[in-house]
């Protein structure tokens, strides 16, 4: 866990069999030094589980970029989508200037998933089962998924749920985010690990993130509504807008990158990365905080 859930600082998961000794990864992190430090720490407290498989939640790179510190039998897998998602993935061989300071990826070996699935799998850890999901359409991205384990009530998440920091969905669909909270609140978890944030334990707390976000993303539905009716561009509407309760969250400068996406959504173009990104940077006033 990476409480702190800033600009690449994620989540990862390792769920293992104490029968057969066999483990799999949810998840790397965003550079060499983070990806090891999490493997260590699994290693020891499962005393050297073998890491049979891997899942990669999405295709951002801070839940891929350590791939390529798994044991070479370890068989990664990810939606479809997300695997296509991570082999057109550019930033660290020709990382933007964007965040400050920046990851260090002069080690970064781009490692694509091997397997690959739709709606859904099922992988068996010895005794131990984890079924692999996807929400059906869009919503943080094109590929997401989530890893639940039915016996013990333990959904992994991954950025669908981002607890108490400004969620993203730049590259990823405002109506799918708001219908993957209620797809997600049906599993009916006792522990969910979002993709950032601490755990969240317990149906009460659970909901009250999942409600959270419905509120943030109810509010950019909004502002782009406003922004729309009185000729606002995405960053003027960012610039005059109240977030109320969300305006002091981490990350709060995604709202530029939101409204983007949904303006680029309603009328039917694709959304200019550069443009967005360059917006949010101004909206910020300078390179976005990272302490990856």
């Amino acid at each position: 866990m990476q409480p702190e859930g800033g600009w690449w600082v994620n989540n990862a998961g390792f769920v293992t069999d104490e029968d057969s000794r066999e483990a799999m990864v949810i998840d790397t992190c965003v550079s060499s030094e983070r990806t090891w430090r999490f493997l260590d720490e699994a290693d020891r407290a499962t005393g050297g589980a073998r890491v049979r498989m891997a899942l990669n939640t999405h295709q951002h790179g801070d839940h891929t970029y350590g791939n390529h510190l798994l044991p070479e039998t370890t068989v990664i897998l990810s939606q479809e989508r997300a695997r296509d998602g991570i082999l057109a993935d550019t930033i660290f061989t020709e990382p933007p200037r964007i965040w400050e300071p920046m990851p260090d990826w002069s080690d970064a070996v781009l490692r694509v998933p091997e397997v690959t699935f739709g709606d859904r799998a099922v992988v068996h850890l010895g005794g131990r089962r984890v079924e692999l999901h996807h929400p059906g359409e869009a919503a943080h991205t094109a590929g997401d998924a989530v890893a639940w384990l039915p016996e013990e009530r333990v959904l992994f998440a991954g950025d669908l749920v981002f607890n108490q920091g400004a969620p993203l969905i730049f590259m990823g669909d405002l109506a799918g985010s708001r219908r993957s909270l209620a797809w997600l609140a049906e599993f009916g978890a006792e522990h969910l690990v979002p993709g950032h944030g601490a755990l969240l334990s317990g149906a009460d707390e659970i909901r009250a993130c999942l409600d959270d976000l419905d509120g943030y993303f109810a509010l950019v539905e909004e502002v782009d509504a406003h922004a729309r009716a009185h000729g606002l561009s995405p960053l003027e509407a960012a610039r005059t807008c109240d977030l109320g309760r969300y305006a002091n969250r981490p990350d709060a400068e995604r709202i530029v990158l939101n409204l983007h996406r949904v303006r680029a959504d309603h009328e039917g173009v694709p959304m200019d990365m550069a443009d967005a990104f360059a917006d949010t940077l101004a909206y910020a006033g300078g390179p976005l905080h990272c302490e990856a």
